[in-house]
């Protein structure tokens, strides 16, 4: 007779109980086999290839397979500009290639979409991909280097910095009366967030900081993130019979709690809440307990999460475009900058507001630098003019102008015969490696001038084979 878990199974036939058992076995040990889903991030980019080069005139199917690698080599660099910034990037591409674009194995997990090659009027081969790549990999990789390396080259983010600001009104009175800030909940709150190891800020100086900033680039920070809390009391009094003594309690009728991301205007978290029966002898005491329930909305991790996601989508506003063919061939110009890791072209208007949706990897800090420097400034480089300018950045949304005294049809035909517009800040070495053109060269040097001593600095490449065997390995 079969027993199971403590129950005589006499009018259970045996081989079905065994059955049963043997199932139940299989499908507990399958589950616990299930891999957690590793975190990914979706990436558009594009790859290059000169054909001119001698190894690809003598093999057509080495450029294929060079354009291919380059593809995936961008989308790689892309994530990798989540945790290292695009300037650092550049600087030591070396030593990135090396440690992590062609040494590690998997950070692709698929190719969702891969385009046809096509020569392009600027002289070059292109290939578009998008792909899902591994970011836990591409951090580990990171992670992996040595100390020295590692310390330049992660993008610190360093403890959060955050203000507190509660306000405190009376239920009894309107609307139109001021709330006053209650110091013992600001401080309530304020350690607690500081014993998360994070620097607390005053609200009143993120305020006038920002008002201060607005429109400006600089290097000085507003506070992370803002907790604002506001809580309403009403007091509440009774008269005892017995000894005619009256008590009065201080009864929370409401209170409510929001944060802000600064960087971006987006209120991360809002609640309110009505409780029940909570009421205090004392003011200050009540106050106390206000800044504990409202610092038990937050845990560590919330701000911590909040500064590592790995992208955020913001609207780019482009006014005075001329037509509809030219806001796509931007659409195309702007998927192989390295800090957009996808762009959808949502509405167009010609002459008027033209918006992408740009799924952007910059860092939050300096956004409008970051905006002006891998954004217009490439593109205007590849104009040969300055004719997109910076407007306005409020929130999520970033608007900028477009004014050329050139015809729509001059337009097109520059961004179809000059150089793709993401070879403006692409380190020297992959210039070197990839373009083999003097005609290209000289036009990718009149985008950026600069590059010319930049190229020149970068040693001599290995043999052709050799490059094209780092390539392949993915």
């Amino acid at each position: 007779m079969l027993t199971l878990f403590g129950r005589k199974l006499s009018g259970w036939p045996s081989v079905f109980v065994l059955m049963l058992l043997a199932a139940s076995a299989v499908s507990s040990v399958a589950w616990a086999a299930v891999p957690k889903e590793p975190n990914t991030i979706i990436v558009s980019a594009e790859g290059l290839a000169d054909p001119t080069a001698d190894t690809y005139k003598r093999d057509k199917g080495l450029m294929i397979d060079a354009l291919r690698a380059d593809a995936r080599r961008q989308a790689i660099e892309k994530a990798v500009g989540i945790y290292v910034e695009s300037s650092t990037l550049v600087q030591n591409y070396v030593l990135i290639n090396d440690k992590v674009m062609t040494k590690s194995k998997g950070l692709i997990k698929r190719i969702i979409k891969e385009t046809s090659p096509q020569l392009g009027k600027d002289g070059l081969m292109h290939m578009f991909i998008k792909a899902e790549v591994v970011l836990s990999d591409i951090k580990e990789a990171l992670k992996g280097m040595s100390k020295s390396s590692r310390l330049s080259l992660i993008r610190e983010h360093g403890n959060p910095t955050i203000s507190v600001a509660v306000v405190v009104r009376d239920a009894k009175r309107g609307s139109d009366v001021a709330p006053e800030n209650s110091p013992i909940a600001e401080n309530i709150l304020k350690e607690h967030f500081s014993t998360f190891g994070y620097r607390v800020w005053s609200e009143d100086y993120t305020k006038l900081l920002n008002k201060e900033l607005t429109g400006k680039t600089t290097s000085r920070r507003v506070a992370d993130f803002s907790v604002i809390g506001e809580a309403k009391f009403k007091q509440a009094s009774v008269t005892l019979r017995a000894s005619g003594l009256t008590l009065t309690k201080h009864v929370l009728t409401s209170w409510t709690v929001k944060s802000i991301d600064n960087h971006t205007g987006e209120e991360i978290y809002f609640n309110n809440k009505v409780p029940r029966n909570k009421s205090w002898a004392d003011e200050d005491a009540a106050l106390a307990d206000i800044g504990k329930l409202i610092g038990n909305e937050f845990s560590q991790d919330f701000f911590e999460d909040q500064l590592l996601k790995p992208s955020k989508i913001i609207q780019v506003q482009m006014r005075g475009l001329p037509d509809y063919d030219t806001g796509l061939m931007f659409k195309k110009e702007m998927i192989g900058l390295r800090p957009i890791l996808n762009v959808d072209l949502r509405t167009f208007d010609a002459g008027g507001l033209t918006v992408y949706e740009i799924d952007f990897a910059g860092s939050s800090g300096n956004f409008m630098q970051i905006i002006n420097n891998t954004i217009i400034n490439p593109l205007n480089g590849k104009l040969g003019k300055k004719s997109f300018k910076f407007k306005s950045h409020h929130g999520d949304v970033v608007l900028i102008d477009f004014k050329s005294s050139d015809s729509p049809e001059k337009i097109r035909h520059t961004l179809e015969s000059m150089p793709p517009a993401s070879l403006v800040n692409a380190a020297p070495e992959r210039i070197k490696e990839l373009i083999s053109s003097d005609a290209t060269m000289e036009k990718l040097i009149a985008m950026n001038p600069s590059l010319e001593q930049a190229i020149k600095k970068v040693a001599e490449p290995t043999s052709t084979q050799g490059s094209m065997s780092e390539m392949q390995n993915f």
